[in-house]
């Protein structure tokens, strides 16, 4: 069995430190990403019209590109996003919903300037049926998810 990191980056910020931290343990990786890529604007939180208040309230699937090839094989997932009003943007929460995460161990990292983690955990749970454990931390940088 192995690693995975997983991703969802929208300014980077996530990204950079999902990929210090799959070469850091020699794990995989796979980046999220919708399939229509978001714009600034999509992202611009405090306008309450833009793409992600109504993805966040209206609870709406957001299509993803690829796939992970034999997703069986790993038994640790670490998944990797900037935390929205608490909880993984939906996009995370789509792509979760295209695997089966029985028995495996499911470690959250969210990226954020100002969110707490909340109940991203309990959030994300749903979307991952069956996996053995769920944990979440807020994280700046790949030292603090080595070391969770």
């Amino acid at each position: 069995m192995s690693t995975l990191v997983t991703y969802f980056s929208a300014e980077g910020t996530t990204a950079k430190v999902a990929k210090e931290f799959a070469e850091m343990i020699g794990a995989d990786i796979f980046e999220i990403v919708p399939v229509e890529p978001y714009t600034k604007a999509d992202i611009k939180w405090t306008n309450p019209l833009a793409r992600c208040n109504k993805e966040q309230f209206g609870k709406k699937d957001v299509p993803v590109q690829g796939k992970i090839e034999n997703f069986e094989q790993y038994d640790t997932i670490y998944i990797g996003f900037p935390i929205w009003y608490g909880a993984a943007p939906r996009v995370v929460n789509t792509f979760c919903q295209g695997y089966n995460w029985t028995g495996k161990k499911v470690m959250a990292f969210a990226t954020s300037g100002g969110s707490k983690i909340g109940k991203t955990a309990e959030k994300l749970q749903p979307y991952v049926t069956g996996a053995a454990s769920i944990d979440a931390k807020l994280v700046s940088n790949s030292y603090e998810v080595k070391d969770w």
